[in-house]
């Protein structure tokens, strides 16, 4: 399968602070990738090499290109939203569909226009009297219309409310998405994306911790709630991760068959978020 993002060994130091440490990262065409982590744990770093937006050390290449020596070029391809909008407040929506249409080769303006007539955001109005939510929908009707292969987005609904981020995605994967566009998305709502995603990546003080696909999910990692002598006995078999649930205790297990766990109580898949405490900030049976 054609790998779209190929990074090897990808580093960046800030002074005393190594922000990206040593990253391998393979990610094909089609795919949808939640970058899960912390504050800190390096994503908006690698999002920016990636971009080629930072320095770095090691190789990277996207859609085939060197983001920083073919930058340009990417751009053309590549289209990115950020947690703060970077839109000239300034100008009008009109100013800026004229603005985009003469300096982006690959815009529709049409399918601009035709996205921003489902939403509140009028033509005449300027940026800066539209609302957060506005404003994001405005970034994504301009994405949007781009015919780009890849589209990064770091925290792109923080600070919206609930409806606003639930429509945002709704839009995103309607829309926008196919089988030859690639998206990542870095948010902390994990729980808003889980459904949408094909892959996952946890990343923890510049280190990737674990990279897997949505599929396998199901057969490498089960959660158990038990209860009683049997959240004894459960605690007792090795597991990431652990946590107190009414009545009992749910634990988290890598690699471990389901034969064994089932007399034990409810066994299910964990979700991305629980799957994620477990393997940053999880209780180990190891000590």
């Amino acid at each position: 399968m054609n790998q779209v993002i190929q990074a090897r060994n990808l580093s960046r130091r800030f002074d005393q602070l190594q922000a990206v440490d040593a990253v391998d990262l393979a990610l094909p065409a089609g795919s949808v990738l939640g970058l899960i982590g912390p504050n800190g744990a390096g994503k908006t770093t690698l999002l920016r090499a990636l971009l080629g937006l930072t320095s770095c050390e090691g190789e990277v290449a996207v859609l085939g290109m060197d983001p920083r020596r073919e930058h340009a070029r990417l751009m053309e391809q590549v289209c990115f939203i950020a947690d703060t909008s970077v839109l000239p407040r300034w100008m009008t929506v009109l100013q800026l569909l004229d603005y985009v249409s003469g300096i982006h080769p690959r815009f529709d303006r049409s399918q601009a226009e035709h996205f921003l007539s489902s939403t509140d955001v009028t033509l005449k109005r300027k940026v800066r009297e539209l609302s957060k939510g506005m404003t994001v929908q405005l970034h994504l009707a301009l994405v949007m219309a781009i015919d780009a292969k890849v589209l990064i987005l770091d925290e792109p609904t923080l600070g919206l409310d609930l409806l606003f981020r639930k429509r945002f995605y709704e839009q995103l994967l309607n829309d926008y998405f196919d089988d030859e566009r690639t998206i990542i998305i870095s948010t902390h709502q994990v729980e808003e994306v889980e459904h949408i995603l094909t892959e996952v990546v946890f990343m923890d003080r510049g280190k990737i911790i674990l990279h897997k696909p949505m599929s396998s999910f199901d057969d490498e990692f089960i959660e158990l709630h038990a209860v009683g002598d049997a959240a004894v006995r459960a605690e007792a078999i090795p597991h990431i991760g652990k946590r107190t649930i009414l009545g009992g205790k749910a634990f988290i297990y890598e690699g471990v068959a389901r034969e064994l766990l089932e007399p034990l109580g409810e066994v299910r898949t964990p979700s991305v978020s629980d799957l994620f405490v477990a393997k940053i900030g999880g209780e180990s049976s190891h000590g």
